[in-house]
């Protein structure tokens, strides 16, 4: 079988043209799957990839899957946009990277709801499996959702141990919501996703980043960025994997039942076990080149932080209440499983 990876620097026209000549002729079906990680990334080769080789597998090369990393066929805030339009088949998104378009989805962001990518995960795919977030999705067919672990502040200059260290600083913010409680601690947030972190950090536009553990290692932010500040539950990114509902639709029963096979609880699990893995090897990273990491004490509970944190909390869940939308419901039922289920 003739495997066709697409790097960044192969434009989405020339990747087409490759295709159409490469193609492999014992496929019935070729699914184009888009992302914004690396090639050589933990996401991509020990998830993505993974995901790849059971679909041909259990479909004896029926579904011929071809990846189209490190953003080739969308920027990463388009990447929904893109198997909503079927630019991509399948693509792997962050939802808070367009905001407002599943502000249910963002409560698993919140400060205090999960401690790591495990916790974080079976929240939110359990949230879409009972139907509390699943209207958001209704343009596309959601194969499963996930989210990274614990995100961190990460400086290149300046020690962070208490809120008002933060004064001023313009730190990269994955989402809006992320903005809205790095405002509230007193930094001036920056909106970019996170491959443009590195640039933007080597040449002095951001002072620091909002990322994980994973995203300070897979992105190779430990290099730039020296102090490094846990706030444990500070906030988690949601993720989504999905697929395009005219594809999936055009597909016979049986190989429908192998994409709904690689969906859902499982798949969850596994995103989240490569991101926490992740986060350790990041961390130890950071630990072999000699830099400093503040633990805060208590994390989102300790008193200089949480008055800061829930007050965006409370902000963000009352702003989507007035809207319509069940916000409190939705939070507290995010809560309520990372106290029982996905404790």
């Amino acid at each position: 079988m003739i495997k066709i990876i697409k790097h960044a620097a192969i434009t989405a026209v020339a990747a087409s043209a490759i295709v159409s000549v490469q193609a492999n002729a014992s496929a019935e079906y070729t699914l184009r799957f888009s992302h914004f990680f690396p090639e050589v990334s933990g996401p991509s080769k020990e998830l993505f990839q993974k995901w790849e080789e059971a679909v041909e597998r259990e479909s004896n090369g029926r579904i011929d899957v071809q990846i189209y990393p490190s953003s080739t066929l969308a920027k990463p805030p388009a990447q929904y946009d893109a198997v909503k339009n079927s630019i991509a088949d399948v693509a792997v998104a962050v939802q808070g990277y367009t905001a407002n378009r599943f502000p249910l989805t963002q409560i698993v962001e919140l400060p205090g709801v999960s401690q790591n990518a495990a916790q974080g995960s079976c929240i939110v795919q359990s949230l879409y499996d009972e139907g509390l977030i699943s209207k958001e999705y209704s343009q596309t067919k959601p194969l499963f959702l996930f989210t990274h672990g614990p995100g961190g502040i990460h400086t290149t200059n300046k020690e962070i141990k208490v809120p008002q260290d933060l004064e001023g600083l313009r730190i990269r913010r994955p989402t809006a919501v992320v903005a809205k409680l790095l405002e509230g601690l007193g930094a001036q947030p920056v909106g970019m996703p996170a491959p443009d972190s590195y640039q933007s950090a080597q040449r002095g536009v951001i002072d620091g980043v909002a990322l994980p553990w994973e995203g300070q290692y897979t992105f190779r932010l430990n290099e730039l960025t020296q102090y490094h500040t846990e706030v444990g539950g500070l906030y988690a990114l949601t993720f989504i994997m999905t697929i395009n509902k005219s594809f999936y639709n055009r597909l016979p029963a049986d190989l429908k039942k192998v994409i709904d096979h690689n969906s859902g609880i499982e798949w969850s699990e596994k995103a989240a076990a490569v991101f926490d893995d992740l986060d350790a090897k990041g961390r130890a990273q950071a630990i072999e080149m000699g830099q400093k990491i503040n633990v805060i004490e208590g994390g989102a509970e300790n008193p200089l932080w949480k008055p800061v944190l829930y007050q965006a909390t409370e902000e963000y869940l009352d702003e989507l209440q007035k809207k319509g939308l069940p916000s409190y419901k939705v939070y507290a039922r995010a809560v309520e499983l990372s106290q029982s289920a996905c404790k």
